[in-house]
């Protein structure tokens, strides 16, 4: 049955700019709407609708880092027939609105931080060691804590890694989170923003945090694969991109046309 899901999702990577349904989606695996959604939540952590916003957005933020298409283009480029359920969409699941996202990216601010919340702390720690699979090439290991199993938004708080060892997370408000991690290698992170993808991919949830709490939370990352959710939060994009320059705006301009047609209709990551 796992064959249907990846032949579902990689419908969606193929159409995504498409409208497509949850009826289409079950009807191509010759499964019911009710089976078909609860298979693929069950083999990816989430609902079809929302892995295929992922996918959305993953393209969006390809587009305004890679092209100079106006923040309209690309939101009908990538499937939506709403502006404004674009820009809710992106700005709630990367941080960010659509326009400063792109612009953050040519400024080379560092990395975001999420505003403190409001009241006396009460926060939590969350720690643990994190082991990655054989890897032939260098990386950088980010690690975060989000309200919700799709990562979106700024994490409540995250680390930086560059191989197997041990991570911290602190201050963390109580609720329920979900411990999510990527290895980005460190020659795409020189490249490109597009151009990145995570090498592979760790998760554990949930976490129930209490105020005071240590918490210890192993993390076994595994190659990413078929199943696993474009990463979405801004960390890997920004964190180590430099100021921009004439040349970046040249090269920019350069291949704008060559990405613009590459992302709309180019391949998986």
């Amino acid at each position: 049955m796992k064959k249907a899901v990846e032949h579902a999702i990689s419908i969606m990577w193929d159409r995504y700019n498409e409208p497509l349904s949850l009826d289409a989606m079950a009807g191509s695996a010759f499964l019911s709407r009710f089976y078909f959604s609860r298979l693929f939540r069950s083999t990816t952590g989430t609902s079809p609708g929302r892995y295929l916003t992922a996918i959305r957005l993953f393209k969006a933020k390809n587009l305004l880092l890679e092209t100079d298409m106006t923040v309209t283009d690309i939101a009908y480029g990538v499937g939506y027939n709403s502006l404004g359920t674009f820009i809710s969409r992106f700005t709630r699941s990367v941080g960010i609105s659509p326009a400063r996202y792109r612009w953050l990216a040519e400024q080379g601010i560092p990395q975001l931080h999420r505003p403190p919340l409001a009241g006396p702390p009460r926060r939590a720690t969350i720690s643990g060691h994190l082991t990655l699979p054989a890897l032939d090439v260098p990386v950088k290991v980010y690690v975060g804590v989000f309200d919700s199993p799709i990562v979106q938004g700024l994490p409540a708080a995250c680390d930086i890694l560059e191989t197997s060892g041990a991570y911290v997370l602190r201050d963390i408000p109580e609720g329920e989170w979900h411990l999510r991690a990527a290895a980005i290698a460190l020659d795409d992170l020189a490249s490109g923003p597009s151009l990145r993808r995570p090498l592979a991919v760790g998760a554990y949830d949930p976490l129930f945090v209490v105020a005071g709490a240590a918490i210890e939370a192993d993390l076994q990352l595994h190659p990413a694969g078929s199943f696993d959710l474009p990463i979405l939060f801004a960390l890997p994009e920004l964190d180590s991109h430099q100021p921009g320059g004439n040349g970046r705006v040249v090269r920019r301009a350069d291949r704008r046309n060559a990405a613009a047609a590459r992302v709309l209709h180019g391949a998986k990551p």
